[in-house]
């Protein structure tokens, strides 16, 4: 809670065991689709163990004072360089994580899907029975739209007609999607541990570029959007330069709080503005390294407090961070 606000995240990663993922193991080594081990019975890691995993997953956001948090795959985990037909597999498998955890805790969380993208398919009418199974069977909320699935810099941009049937349908079912990055296979980033993260902000940002420069929400013009991390980088031009797009996009593109150095979300703050900025912290994930003494919060994505702090912000902003703008772009989050 903030103060007597619930405080919503569109941010968030399935838990589960370090087991469960013996089954991706079994995929690659056998390049066999295998049923997914929670519909077959088969393998895996236990109920208790998945359950164990959720119940540290709630305490983690109850430190936070996260009342509620859409949850979808763990990005650097989609594995979107797989074989499509291990990918869809992988998928699959993936969405039935995400549901049980929902169903462990459905008053702390709401489902958002992973998409089996296959960049070199002709466009992505071929995710849609996973998304509308996604929703219409496992009541999910949202989904994650993974701009370069592959991390080989070959997939169409979003403002591309490949992504059409995807937003079209996204559209028609008021389903929001959530771009995040995922991978990449770039040789010049094996240096920097971890580097999946360049590949989230090289793939957010251009992401953030193709949507205002391009006429995607003209043609889907009550789609919605989210791009995490504050929309991957910030723009160096003021708001009035042609190099920034120039069109309204406050209803259709929105950018989460998932930054945890407090002056960087300072700035995105005030270069995104609050009607479109949505409170996301990724907790439990990547930002659990202490905060520097002085500064509020026990670790990074305690972001709750960090906000709470900004005094460029009314009181009535922060509630919109927190609940309102995130109840308006993922309606269900307020539902819970």
């Amino acid at each position: 809670m903030y103060g007597a606000t619930k405080v919503l995240d569109v941010h968030g990663h399935v838990s589960v065991p370090a087991a469960a993922n013996a089954y991706l193991a079994l995929l690659l080594a056998s390049n066999t689709a295998m049923p997914s081990p929670l519909s077959s019975g088969r393998g895996g890691a236990s109920e208790e163990e998945y359950r164990q995993a959720a119940a540290r997953h709630v305490a983690y956001l109850d430190e936070r004072n996260i009342d509620v948090q859409l949850i979808g795959p763990r990005p650097f985990m989609e594995l979107g360089w797989m074989e499509p037909h291990l990918f869809r597999a992988w998928t699959h498998h993936v969405n039935e994580t995400i549901a049980q955890q929902v169903r462990f805790h459905p008053d702390r969380f709401v489902g958002a899907a992973q998409l089996p993208i296959d960049s070199d398919a002709p466009d992505t009418a071929h995710v849609l029975a996973e998304l509308d199974r996604c929703v219409d069977q496992l009541g999910f909320a949202a989904a994650y739209l993974a701009p370069d699935p592959k991390g080989e810099r070959t997939t169409p941009g979003v403002h591309e007609a490949y992504w059409y049937p995807l937003y079209e349908r996204c559209e028609d079912g008021q389903i929001p999607l959530i771009v995040h990055g995922t991978n990449t296979k770039d040789r010049r980033m094996a240096v920097v541990p971890h580097n999946y993260q360049l590949g989230f902000v090289l793939e957010q940002y251009l992401a953030t570029q193709f949507f205002m420069h391009s006429d995607v929400f003209d043609r889907f013009p009550r789609l919605k959007v989210i791009v995490c991390h504050c929309g991957g980088a910030l723009d160096r031009f003021m708001r009035s330069d042609p190099h920034v797009g120039q069109r309204d996009l406050a209803d259709n593109l929105f950018f989460d709080t998932c930054a945890h150095d407090i002056d960087y979300l300072t700035a995105a703050i005030k270069q995104r503005t609050v009607p479109q900025v949505v409170f996301g912290t990724e907790a439990p994930g990547s930002g659990a390294a202490p905060r520097p003494a002085g500064e509020p919060g026990i670790s990074g994505d305690d972001l709750v407090p960090v906000i709470g702090s900004l005094d460029f912000l009314s009181d009535e902003e922060k509630v919109r961070i927190f609940y309102d703008n995130p109840a308006r772009v993922v309606p269900q989050l307020a539902k819970v």
